[in-house]
């Protein structure tokens, strides 16, 4: 049994950690920290769990096996960071930090705590365990569009004000000492790290225009993180496409996927009647129904929890490691950079 203790309990640790590990038979919430400690209380008197005082107490606690990191942005380092040196196995929410040096700085610890103590890093870019993205992956290995030329991969909703135990702009999320960014890291990394795992190949240059146009605080300013983000990719293996991540799409949520290459074209979660279309250039088409994408306001299981809890168990490597997210969070701050510069960025492949 994997003794878990929930670092944060706002709304993503409420509606998918704490759930997925009460699904799960060999997993168990034992532990809970928040800096409103009251609201780990309540939790703690739910779920049958202990709420700590601080997440020193926490992580000092010897029965604990592992952590799931559930602040906001600009403190998932240092709370991965000291878990993983208290031996702690680690999932830490996306995007993992908030600059390229905290990253690799997890990267380093989750290094030394392998060789040390055994504890493991995996990082939530649940995007990968979507059916409908694993099958399209086995499908673009197999060859079924051929060599892929171009894409465009989106993710847009109406933002998250409601994904927030603190509802409106006024949340974390749109707080820039808390986020520090906004629709570029929150959804932009989701789609980065997923369109370099179906290639396998990685973002090796950036143009971007990331920019706020509509997401205003509660006296009528706009917020201080960008609401939206438009990047044009070069990736390692030659292929070039578009990547954007919105706030303001007022409407239905768009988390779709289009691969072109050279025998068709690709769609993934792009026909609201099936999850994978193929249309091959000698006129035949493809159908795949697989899982419906999940939403905000549909959450289904998102197969990380599962995996982390298996990868203990079974003394594996975790599906994705903080090292393979690290060039989803090159792209994402090189994007930024471009914005900010009006100029192209390259980034190097290590």
């Amino acid at each position: 049994m994997v003794r878990v203790g929930i670092i944060g309990c706002g709304k993503i640790a409420q509606v998918r950690h704490i759930p997925e590990y009460e699904a799960n038979p060999n997993a168990q919430v034992v532990a809970l920290y928040d800096v409103d400690h009251d609201r780990a209380c309540e939790l703690a008197e739910q779920h049958g769990a202990t709420a700590y005082n601080s997440l020193d107490d926490l992580l000092d606690d010897p029965d604990i096996d592992a952590v799931s990191v559930c602040t906001s942005n600009a403190t998932h380092a240092e709370a991965t960071i000291k878990a993983l040196r208290a031996g702690k196995h680690v999932l830490c929410e996306k995007p993992m930090a908030v600059t390229l040096e905290e990253c690799e700085q997890m990267v380093t610890a989750a290094e030394v705590a392998a060789k040390v103590s055994g504890a493991k890093l995996m990082i939530d870019q649940n995007q990968r365990f979507a059916k409908a993205h694993i099958r399209a992956k086995e499908l673009l290995d197999a060859g079924r569009i051929g060599r892929v030329l171009t894409f465009r991969t989106t993710f847009g909703h109406g933002g998250p004000e409601t994904w927030s135990v603190d509802p409106g702009t006024g949340s974390w999320f749109f707080d820039p000492k808390r986020a520090s960014m906004g629709a570029m890291a929150d959804l932009g990394v989701h789609k980065t790290d997923l369109v370099q795992w179906l290639l396998g190949q990685t973002v090796v240059a950036t143009t971007a225009m990331v920019s706020t146009l509509d997401k205003r605080d509660p006296e009528g300013n706009l917020v201080g993180v960008d609401d939206n983000a438009s990047c044009i990719y070069q990736m390692s293996g030659g292929v070039v496409g578009t990547m954007t991540a919105s706030w303001t799409y007022y409407g239905p949520e768009d988390n779709s996927t289009v691969l072109y290459g050279t025998e068709g074209i690709m769609r993934v979660y792009d026909d609201p009647a099936h999850s994978i279309v193929i249309d091959r250039k000698n006129g035949e088409r493809e159908l795949y129904d697989v899982e419906a994408i999940q939403t905000n306001d549909n959450q289904t299981a998102s197969g990380i929890i599962d995996a982390f809890v298996s990868c203990i168990e079974q003394g594996a490597e975790p599906a994705i490691t903080g090292a393979s997210v690290l060039p989803a969070m090159r792209a994402v701050f090189a994007s930024i950079e471009s914005s900010k510069t009006g100029a192209r960025v390259s980034i190097p492949l290590s």
